[in-house]
């Protein structure tokens, strides 16, 4: 089935290619069998090919095998909450009637006139205090809040749109990210160890037939797909923590390097507390506490604390110790005291 347009020219240039982003999230669910098919055949090497026949034997054997199998299932459980918490979590929706709270905080539209994406970022060099309107949705944006060209929504506090969740990552689900990355880099790991030995030990049994053929090649095939998935999330999480230690997402990467001085910058520690919450022992788990979710507006994604005046308060205090360590200033400041007085 095709589609005739006339116009020639005129019909491909009203043609928006942000529209062809949504064919993503068709993709995204493809990742789905394909995340289920990785995590079953590691599964099954680490388990039920390699560790889980050891838990019988005698010695200190069964023991590491039993520690490494339950190791194993806790993560596992972990990842899989997470993973589930941020495929089914929204990700942060603009409510139908939000409107910015002061009117002088309404700022000029976005420069990009026909379509708001990842890319949209706003103009460094103009008094922004964040709030935007969205050419897509024509909704009010709140600061932080970005257009989804895959979700064809506007995200709060969005940092970007990952098909292997099948969901948009912002400031509603981003701490369940975080945890999903650093549970799968740990189950990754721990597999791709306890297979080490197997995997060395592949080409001289393959070579003897000592083995099952059909074991020797999902313990090597396994073992490859642990080992590239460790080292691609390692990667991922030390961007991830920078980010969380700088209070930048993805998308204000580029916005941040045009300004001189970033609004957000609070400290490192009320960072880590803006996405994990204050309860330390909730930390590690896809849970936020009822305290926490009242007292911290940047968890809704409609409020964020800024740096208000701090920076110019520092500005100026450096101005005067320059001043002050200016011999030559000092001098002419006592002489033109001196000239008051008499």
């Amino acid at each position: 089935m095709c589609c005739r347009c006339g116009g020639g020219g005129a019909a491909l240039s009203s043609v928006n290619p942000f529209r062809l982003c949504t064919g993503l999230r068709a993709l995204g669910y493809l990742m789905l069998p394909l995340v289920a098919a990785i995590a079953g055949a590691v599964y099954y090497a680490v388990i039920a090919a390699v560790w889980g026949p050891r838990i019988v034997k005698a010695g200190h054997v069964s023991a590491i095998a039993l520690f490494i199998v339950i190791l194993f299932h806790l993560l596992l459980v972990m990842l899989i909450s997470c993973y589930l918490r941020v495929v089914f979590s929204d990700p942060g929706t603009v409510p139908a009637d939000w409107r910015p709270p002061f009117e002088e905080d309404i700022i000029v539209q976005s420069t990009f006139p026909n379509e708001h994406d990842a890319s949209d970022v706003r103009d460094p060099t103009s008094v922004d205090t964040g709030i935007r309107q969205c050419a897509r949705c024509q909704n009010w944006k709140p600061p932080r809040c970005h257009h989804c060209s895959v979700c064809d929504r506007c995200v709060l506090k969005m940092d970007h749109h990952c098909v292997w969740v099948v969901n948009c990552v912002g400031a509603r689900n981003y701490k369940f990210f975080l945890l999903f990355l650093v549970y799968t880099f740990l189950e990754t790991a721990l597999s791709s160890l306890a297979l080490l030995p197997h995997f060395i030990s592949f080409f001289s049994e393959t070579s003897r037939h000592t083995n099952s053929t059909e074991n020797l090649s999902i313990t090597f095939i396994a073992s490859i797909l642990s080992a590239a998935f460790a080292l691609s999330l390692l990667c991922f999480i030390s961007m991830h923590v920078s980010l969380v230690l700088t209070n930048t997402t993805s998308i204000e990467i580029y916005e941040k390097k045009n300004s001189a001085i970033w609004r957000y910058d609070l400290g490192n520690l009320k960072y880590f507390e803006q996405v994990f919450g204050t309860k330390k022992w909730l930390w590690f788990f896809p849970l936020y506490s009822n305290e926490d979710l009242e007292n911290i507006s940047a968890l809704h994604g409609l409020e964020f604390p800024t740096r208000a005046n701090e920076p110019f308060k520092g500005l100026n205090e450096n101005i005067s110790s320059i001043f002050n360590e200016l011999p030559w200033l000092n001098e002419k400041n006592m002489k033109t005291k001196s000239i008051t007085k008499n």
